[in-house]
């Protein structure tokens, strides 16, 4: 693509057609843009656009576009080609920091992502100068740049938070501190004596304010891994100045500052060298009365966002997102003092809390935040150490949990009105949540059919908590690792619990809430069999959301777990009646047809997951339905999508499974078509096992004349594909392969088809690959597999006995006992580095396993062979039978005593002698 006003114009065009609401404009134009972007210079004209239009959306959606097009793109993945070209990379990172610095903010926001996604792949290797780049501009002392620089410094350097600790990693984060620290604290200063300079001015503090907020944001990011000594010498003023700043006017100070310069305080507490620093009575004091307590207060930003802006409330208070709220930041400062100083923490906030309750009883109607920061302050104290799975899990002993849900929770969940109060209700229902697991199971059980009934309630906040906490009881586990709380005590709440769900998604704000689709999908998954009677309708309704978000979807975990409450309906109905699958079908393949005509990519792999799991219920051959979408499922443009890859594979198995014969009498023409899918896929180190899946499938279920033909080409593009590129992976799967076709096959057919590729092939391969790899295989059918073929190489191969193969007769069993006696060799070389499928960037959705689509472990060999050492045992005994002699003198000459020793136990077992 050229450089020019042409291509410019059509570009514009074409992410104009983007922001259209109707689909039939937006989706070509999204599939145009996705066409053109592997050319050299899209990203350019892309830079150009944001740059120079004037047309501010155009501006907008350019730098939206191109953020994604990077994030997509940018990684250079091993086997797969470079999707930028080295010249766009160049030209992209000698511009981007100056075009994201002199942008206006909405753009600057969008290239500062863009960086940071550039800065984890190339920095510092590969894009040293960045931060010199970035310093220099500090002195420029204009706060829109310098807001710029922090905005991009800060996510860089965030990640710093979550990545495991290393030497690569502290060597990275020394390189910045060198560059960076001093700078850093240079400005910090500077920008707190320009907040004195302008005290009074309200709109310089603003960008003052927000400086420091990045400032104290980036702090915490260069200390999180707890490199002391770049900081140290500072520290002392760092404290002074974060806790006189927070014990201002707290009306002038905005809300991400002050939480950020408390996160930096909580940080700091809960590091044994800065210990001296809060042992002074009077700080701890000062910092709990004037710091923590005003700040737990539901401001009255807290409540507009609680009844006009749910989803975002939602998103911080429980998922604790990057934009920290004033409360969460106090609460981590109370759990960060608590762990040196909790006597007197818990002592000094006590007092609080009563006199909260107390104001609270008073009037309830005017004073209902004393008690909601009551509760809040409770839950600081009383959590000690926290997990997503079971909520707190070591508590504060100086707090009564109990006591205080008896006294002040129940009395707000047993409310006559669920919409009153909604925030103390939202409060008391996260309560429960949090402290599950230190709530004994009779006040969960006392709160269950109260958070069903607040499931009803108009406010979402609080009907979202209350999916959310039942989500979460329903996860909890008890003795014998049953669900502590059992279908049978639901039994007298089921049918209100899945009315009460389904209702809650028909209410405004709440038709793709993803914790009451959670919430439903374990429901479900918890009740069982008590769930088929209400199915007919629930699948009506299920079915009809499905049609609903696949016209644009737009939460990816409500998606999720539709999918997943699908799965469940199916699976669960279908058990206690497998005749059911057709009802599933006629209600789902409508659906699933519009969206496969469509191209919803985000839906695909999980409708190939849907309907891998629909035929592989049938019992009966595969229905002509099925068969007529078989030819489209081969089609090239379906496997270009690595997310479609794993579900395709599973589906086309279950094809096989169910329907060779079929596919063999009226596809046969479609064979060539399977085995180019089979072709495309052992080429990647990413997807070369999903390839022998299906080549596994194939050699099982297709009858034997349906792929003479193609057999010895299989071999040569295995063999091809071993000279090339011989990993680890590719060879445990080529093993487990081999093996299965010497089963079906037999090992006479194995060794003739290897000679016929080329004369002594067949001991090449027993000799280079299978005796020195075979420790390599694991999982257990995998190794029963590999027994098996190997057994059958060794007894019921003529060439082993009689030819100059025969050499390999002792050390091939001595590597089988080892694969029966010896530990999995897990050992890979240092020079393989796998990718992940889900870590493959790509336009595509990448690939979300369902787990209640997943398929039970499939033995190809079944209950023929129940212990593999006993059939070694029993042909070894039958060889010896049709060669006396032959057998023990080769065992006795070179076969080692300790692997006869095992081999005699397996003779004894099986009850036969070697003749």
């Amino acid at each position: 693509m050229e450089l020019n006003d042409g291509n410019l114009q059509t570009l514009t065009e074409y992410l104009q057609k983007t922001l259209s609401p109707d689909p039939a404009v937006r989706r070509p134009a999204e599939k145009f843009l996705e066409s053109v972007e592997g050319n050299q210079n899209y990203p350019i004209l892309l830079l150009t656009l944001l740059e120079k239009s004037q047309d501010e959306v155009i501006r907008v959606c350019a730098a939206v576009t191109f953020k994604n097009y990077i994030k997509r793109n940018w990684r250079i993945v091993e086997d797969e080609p470079n999707k930028i070209s080295d010249p766009d990379r160049t030209a992209i990172k000698a511009n981007i920091v100056n075009l994201m610095l002199t942008s206006p903010e909405q753009i600057q926001k969008q290239l500062s992502d863009a960086i940071s996604i550039l800065g984890r792949e190339d920095f510092p290797q590969k894009w040293p100068d960045l931060l010199t780049e970035m310093v220099n501009r500090f002195q420029s002392g204009d706060f829109h740049i310098i807001n710029g620089v922090l905005r991009t410094a800060h996510s860089l350097f965030k990640r710093y938070r979550h990545e495991f600790k290393s030497n690569e990693l502290w060597s990275e984060i020394k390189l910045v501190l060198d560059t960076f620290a001093q700078p850093l604290t240079e400005l910090f200063k500077a920008t707190i004596d320009l907040c004195q300079t302008h005290a009074t001015d309200v709109n310089a503090l603003k960008v003052l304010f927000s400086s420091l907020t990045l400032i104290s944001k980036l702090f915490y990011s260069l200390n999180f891994q707890d490199l002391p000594e770049f900081f140290e010498d500072n520290m002392e003023t760092w404290m002074t100045h974060f806790h006189n700043l927070l014990t201002l006017d707290n009306k002038l100070l905005q809300t991400e500052l002050v939480s950020n310069a408390i996160q930096f305080l909580a940080s700091v507490c809960e590091r044994p060298h800065y210990k001296h620093l809060f042992e002074d009575q009077n700080v701890l004091t000062s910092i709990c009365e004037k710091v923590i307590v005003p700040n737990m207060e539901f401001r009255s930003a807290d409540e507009e966002a609680f009844e006009d802006n749910a989803e975002e409330y939602i998103i911080r208070d429980l998922e604790g997102s990057d934009i920290d709220t004033r409360r969460r930041a106090a609460c981590d400062l109370v759990r960060g003092l608590c762990k040196f100083f909790e006597g007197p923490v818990t002592g000094i906030f006590s007092g609080y809390v009563s006199s909260m309750l107390t104001e609270y009883a008073k009037n309830p109607g005017v004073n209902w935040k004393h008690k909601d920061a009551a509760i809040y302050l409770v839950t600081s104290l009383a959590s000690k150490a926290q997990t997503q799975k079971h909520g707190i899990t070591q508590a504060n002993e100086l707090v009564n949990l109990c006591e205080f849900f008896v006294n002040h929770i129940l009395v707000d969940l047993k409310s006559p009105s669920v919409n009153e109060f909604p925030v103390l209700k939202a409060d008391a229902i996260k309560y429960v949540m949090t402290f599950r697991s230190q709530l004994p199971k009779e006040q969960l059980l006392e709160a269950v059919p109260l958070l069903v009934a607040h499931l009803q309630a108009e406010s979402i906040v609080q009907h979202t908590y209350a999916a959310h906490a039942l989500e979460r009881l329903f996860t909890m586990r008890g003795a014998n690792n049953a669900t502590l709380i059992t279908p049978a005590e639901m039994a007298p709440f089921t049918e209100q619990l899945l009315n009460n769900l389904f209702k809650a998604l028909a209410i405004p704000g709440s038709s793709e809430n993803e914790y009451m689709m959670k919430a439903i999908m374990r429901s479900f998954s918890l009740l069982q069999e008590a769930i088929v009677p209400y199915i007919p309708t629930l699948i009506g309704q299920l079915t009809h959301k499905l049609l609903l978000v696949s016209k644009n979807p737009s939460k990816p975990h409500f998606n999720h777990y539709l999918f997943e409450s699908l799965c469940l309906s199916i699976r669960i109905t279908c058990k206690a009646n497998r005749d059911t699958v057709g009802s599933f079908e006629e209600a789902l393949f409508p659906v699933f047809t519009e969206i496969l005509q469509n191209d919803v990519q985000e839906f695909v792999p999980y409708v190939f997951q849907v309907m891998s799991l629909l035929l592989e219920i049938h019992t009966s051959s595969i229905p002509s339905s099925y068969m007529a979408l078989f030819p489209h499922l081969l089609q090239p443009v379906l496997w270009e999508r690595t997310g479609n890859i794993p579900p395709l594979v599973r589906l086309l198995q279950a094809y096989l499974e169910k329907g060779a014969t079929t596919i063999a009498s009226t596809a046969a023409d479609k064979i060539p078509g399977l085995l180019g899918v089979f072709q495309k896929l052992i080429a990647s180190k990413a997807n070369d096992h999903q390839g022998f899946y299906l080549l596994n499938s194939i050699v099982e279920h297709m009858p034997p004349d349906s792929i003479t033909q193609y057999r010895k080409q299989i071999f040569i593009l295995l063999f091809q594909r071993l000279q090339s590129s011989k990993t680890t992976k590719f060879v445990k799967s080529f093993m487990v392969f081999i093996n299965l076709y010497c089963v079906k096959y037999g090992a006479i057919a194995l060794q003739e088809i290897f000679d016929d590729i080329q004369p002594k092939m067949f001991g090449m391969v027993v000799e280079k690959i299978i005796i020195p790899e075979v420790q390599k295989v694991s999982g257990q059918v995998e190794k029963k597999i590999c027994a098996v073929g190997i057994t059958k190489i060794l007894t019921e191969c003529p060439a082993m006995m009689d030819t100059e193969y025969t050499k390999l007769w002792t050390p091939l069993l001595q590597a089988l006992i080892g694969l029966f006696e010896l530990p999995e060799d897990d050992s890979i070389p240092d020079d393989e580095h796998f990718i992940d499928i889900e870590d493959t960037p790509g336009y595509q959705t990448a690939f979300s396993q369902l787990a209640f689509a997943g398929k039970k472990e499939h033995d190809p060999i079944g209950d023929a062979v129940n212990n593999p050492k006993i059939l070694l045992a029993q042909s070894l005994h039958k060889l010896s039978t049709a060669c006396p002699g032959r057998v023990p003198s080769m065992l006795s000459t070179s076969l080692p005593a300790e692997a006869l020793q095992f081999l005699q136990g397996y003779l004894q077992a099986a009850t036969v002698q070697l003749v």
